[in-house]
């Protein structure tokens, strides 16, 4: 605890125990209002506090570190509009259950209202996108103010780490001056050794260990029982970022005989674990909706994976049990068909379910039907793809899976790149981490999304975007000068925005009206913004040079695509897949 005044007293008190609960990630926007709070993130030895220009950039920024490290992440801003840019990152972090720890400075209640410079109604300023809002107030640095301000903290990383469902937390903390560490006696009055030190031992003020989301006994027999009754059953994995699920997954797949629709955020498509029974080209399949490979019963876990059509297939399927496994504590369920949310740790689900299976394989024409349609698609797939010349955008994804190493971070952008990702990428050995904004799917924010986990994990990471998206978070790119490891921005430039070429606006507008409001194409010249901020430029014209490239380390990597001819390819290779399952499936 800081004693110099007031304000660094009550500062440093809650930042100290931010550090005590956990926090070891801060990212801070300068101004002048959050002075206090700014030197105490700085100062804490257990915290390592960066500092981002840019609100939003800063947001998402936090975000992604806390993705990555499933770990609150707090992130400081001045009042005013400072505080309204963090609002994009506090719904995604709402959407996907992020911890995040917003620390908005305010103006103290007596220049509220009034006129007073950068002020505006910051109380709630999130509404119902955070799980706790608090106005902390304007405290004495005696006893009670101190213990309030910890307790504030423990709080505060308590319900974003998931007290029940992890999420961000609003801390909007107002300051009267003086804003700066000027000493002033006698304004630090506190005499408790528990207000001006904290617990001993560097615990935090209060805790609030979270329990383990364990399945209860009677549910996994029920479960099991269900299990025992439909030998024709499929597992189906979407988003569960950092979820350490893969492995018992997989075994549980193997015990029951199941297939794994695993999308890449899944962590399950690529990965040391055991992939005999992942099939990765489940799209075509969805669209063929072959009556011999529909299910008798549906485990899903996490999220349910991006592809529409086997969205639109689980939903057609009313008279299938379904069952979701999700520890998030959220609402995971948009076909609204599901018999059970079960709220527990998908590890252990997995691993209590095939604990009580027998080990044989429930049907094995079943597995090695779906694993058959799976190859036919994923090879008629790869022919077509190994016929074209350049580098296409379903090419790129297939090729980037194949140049991932153990030890990546992969982010992925919404729009084409994470449907790509999901639709082409093959399944393979190394270990990498998946990460997406697919809460609220928005683009904007992705540049600094993806640096930051990069930042916190150590990892060297992949960042998958379009041009626009690039466009959009283009200030994010500052924040490679103080990240040590390898960053690669892979940027799909098709000159806007090429995932509306695949809606039926593009029919049903004129040509120059859908290029105006839908296409919109910017000239967005990446090798200049790269320039911009000394980054180093490479363009990919074959896919024979994406291994050299990425291992160049960080950088920009610009891959010219056409729109209208990747629209064609897309709709070969959906027929082309769709046909070959056909002919497997007989």
């Amino acid at each position: 605890m800081d004693p110099t005044n007031r304000n660094t007293a009550l500062a440093s008190a809650l930042v100290e125990e931010l550090a005590r609960a956990g926090v070891r990630d801060a990212v801070v926007s300068p101004g002048s209002r959050p002075t206090p709070l700014a030197i105490a993130l700085w100062r804490e030895p257990g915290l390592e506090t960066r500092v981002i220009v840019d609100e939003r950039s800063a947001g998402f920024f936090a975000l992604g570190a806390a993705q990555a490290t499933r770990r609150p992440v707090a992130v400081l801003c001045t009042s005013g509009t400072a505080a309204a840019n963090l609002h994009p990152a506090v719904c995604e972090a709402d959407e996907s259950a992020v911890p995040l720890i917003v620390l908005t400075a305010d103006r103290p209640p007596e220049l509220r209202g009034i006129g007073a410079g950068q002020t505006i109604d910051q109380l709630k300023l999130y509404g119902s996108a955070v799980r706790w809002f608090c106005e902390v107030g304007t405290h004495d640095a005696d006893d009670a103010g101190l213990l309030h301000f910890r307790s504030v903290a423990c709080r505060a990383f308590a319900v974003a780490a998931g007290d029940p469902r992890p999420g961000p937390v609003h801390l909007n903390v107002a300051w009267r001056d003086p804003l700066g560490p000027e000493p002033i006696e006698g304004e630090v009055t506190a005499s408790s050794a528990l207000a001006l030190e904290g617990r001993e031992g560097g615990r935090p003020l209060t805790s609030v260990p979270t329990p383990p989301e364990q399945p209860a006994e009677a549910l996994v027999d029920a479960l099991a029982h269900r299990v025992g009754l439909a030998p024709r059953g499929l597992i189906v994995a979407g988003r569960m970022p950092a979820s350490g699920a893969a492995t018992e997954i997989a075994v549980l797949a193997r015990a029951v005989g199941y297939p794994i629709l695993a999308e890449p955020t899944s962590q399950l498509r690529l990965g040391p674990h055991d992939r005999e029974l992942v099939v990765a080209a489940y799209e075509a399949i969805a669209r063929a909706r072959p009556e011999p490979l529909a299910p008798e019963l549906v485990l899903r876990f996490g999220e349910l994976p991006t592809c529409k059509p086997l969205r639109g297939w689980l939903a057609e399927l009313q008279e299938t049990a379904q069952v979701v496994i999700d520890p998030a504590r959220g609402w995971s369920e948009p076909t609204r068909i599901a018999g059970a949310i079960v709220r527990a740790d998908p590890a252990a689900v997995a691993r209590a379910l095939a604990t009580r299976i027998d080990g044989a394989a429930r049907d094995p024409s079943w597995r090695a039907a779906w694993i058959a349609a799976g190859e036919a698609a994923g090879a008629a797939t790869e022919r077509l793809l190994d016929a074209q010349e350049g580098v296409t955008e379903p090419g790129l994804q297939a090729a980037l899976g194949g140049a991932y190493a153990d030890g990546d971070l992969v982010y992925t952008a919404s729009s084409m790149p994470i449907r790509d990702q999901e639709a082409f990428l093959a399944a393979g050995a190394a270990e990498v981490l998946f990460l997406a904004n697919r809460g609220a799917n928005g683009i904007d924010g992705l540049v600094s999304s993806g640096i930051g986990a990069a930042a916190a994990s150590g990892r060297p990471t992949v960042i998958v975007t379009g041009d626009l998206g690039l466009l959009h978070d283009l200030g994010g790119l500052a924040a490679l000068r103080d990240v040590a490891t390898s960053v690669r921005i892979v940027v799909v430039n098709n000159d806007g925005g090429g995932i509306f070429d695949f809606l039926p606006q593009a029919e049903q507008l004129a040509a120059h009206e859908f290029e105006a409001l839908l296409g919109t194409p910017r000239g967005v010249s990446v090798e200049r913004a790269a320039a911009l901020f000394d980054l180093p430029y490479r363009r990919l014209d074959d896919l024979a040079e994406l291994t050299a490239a990425l291992a160049a380390g960080t950088g920009l990597i610009e891959v010219p695509i056409d729109r209208a001819a990747n629209l064609a390819l897309h709709r070969r290779l959906t027929e082309e897949a769709t046909a070959a399952v056909a002919r497997a499936v007989g």
